[in-house]
């Protein structure tokens, strides 16, 4: 059996990915979804009609719900051709203001996309293989008042880098997907403590496009994925311009 496996996938861009995968991958025989909502599964599950969806309501930061997954791969031995690692949240407020969403940021934006490549890996054994993690525009520099979310998504574009270096012999191409700010409920979760700055809601992207790049450029073998001229120029500035210049146009 081969699958694809889409974390993250009741809304957003993990939804998108499924909806696209579903289209675009002729050759398997499931999407595996993941996520906490279960009832928005089985509603994703229920639009998808050309091939089948598989609703599993696991907790990446959970330890027991890690577990019963890794048992559900070596009970399925499935083909995983593709991993979407799209689960993760931020929260915008100073390091000792939002508290414990310090470590739970770390716990699904690194802990949790770690494990699941960990877990997935020895099954993906096909002529080829996708993994796609989101990671943010953020992850390009240092991000005051944003500064666990900005490290996790740093983690997660550094490690992707690297393993899609290290999985080329294997036929495996891993790409970060570092987007700007995107039209999803991103920020109805980030926006516990603090309203997000003007400008990052300006020229909002459309999960659909951001998705149909990602997938374009994972194809093509590319480590990372940036969606829209602002965010590849903003990728470029942070290459060239000093972080500490930089940050104190973001503060």
């Amino acid at each position: 059996m081969k699958i694809a496996i889409v974390t993250g996938a009741s809304s957003g861009m993990g939804r998108e990915f499924v909806c696209q995968i579903s289209k675009r991958f002729k050759t398997i025989d499931e999407i595996w979804v993941i996520a906490r909502r279960f009832d928005k599964l089985e509603e994703l599950a229920e639009t998808i009609t050309n091939v089948k969806v598989r609703p599993l309501k696991y907790d990446i930061s959970d330890d027991a719900d890690m577990i019963r997954f890794k048992m559900l791969l070596m009970q399925e031995k499935p083909q995983v051709r593709a991993l979407v690692n799209s689960a993760g949240y931020g929260i915008i407020g100073k390091f000792e203001e939002i508290s414990e969403d310090n470590v739970g940021m770390c716990k699904i934006n690194c802990l949790g996309l770690t494990k699941m490549i960990d877990f997935v890996l020895p099954y993906m054994d096909c002529n080829r293989g996708n993994i796609w993690n989101i990671a943010s525009s953020a992850a390009f520099m240092p991000q005051p008042s944003f500064a666990t979310y900005a490290a996790t998504k740093s983690y997660v574009l550094s490690l992707s880098r690297a393993l899609n270096k290290e999985l080329k012999g294997k036929n495996i191409t891993v790409t970060a997907v570092c987007p700007g700010p995107v039209k999803t409920e991103f920020f109805d979760v980030a926006e516990k403590h603090h309203s997000a700055k003007f400008y990052k809601k300006l020229g909002m992207a459309k999960p659909e496009k951001v998705v149909e790049l990602a997938l374009k450029d994972g194809f093509h073998g590319k480590s990372v994925s940036v969606y829209g001229t602002t965010m590849k120029a903003f990728r470029v500035l942070s290459k060239i311009l000093p972080h500490e210049l930089m940050i104190k146009f973001v503060d």
